[in-house]
């Protein structure tokens, strides 16, 4: 199963507060475990969202797009990670492995499941699971060069 790890911003990371050399190379270490396992597939951190768009979709109107910073940082990413694993109990037990700096304020990582191919039943044709494989043939390929 693939999970995404979500980051959730905090006032540190909206500020545009960057991590100190130690912590990089904490993450790194970990990140490294992560791969050496076969678990992250991908994984990086995201600006804040003073240098981010929204864009708002409504049925039938044209789609409005509002400049960041947006207030909520609770609801915001700071970053992510995409993991293939065997469990969500695998997923915790790799994310409470995490390195976290001493000095960090209090902070939340969230797991979700990422859909797959199966997971759409009988509305996901033949046809259109081969449309998506070709898709994700022609993604990989792309990445590589």
């Amino acid at each position: 199963m693939r999970v995404m790890v979500i980051i959730k911003a905090n006032k540190e990371s909206e500020a545009g507060v960057m991590p100190d050399e130690q912590f990089l190379g904490e993450m790194m270490k970990y990140n490294e475990g992560l791969v050496k396992a076969g678990v992250m597939l991908a994984g990086e951190g995201l600006h804040p969202s003073s240098k981010a768009k929204r864009v708002l979709f409504s049925r039938g109107l044209t789609p409005i797009v509002l400049d960041g910073p947006f207030a909520e940082t609770k609801e915001l990413i700071a970053g992510f990670w995409l993991w293939r694993v065997k469990s969500k109990e695998e997923a915790i037990a790799w994310l409470k492995r995490c390195p976290s700096p001493a000095d960090a304020p209090d902070g939340v990582m969230e797991i979700r499941q990422v859909f797959e191919a199966e997971d759409f039943g009988a509305e996901f044709t033949p046809e259109l699971r081969e449309q998506e494989e070709r898709l994700r043939a022609q993604i990989e390929k792309e990445t590589k060069s």
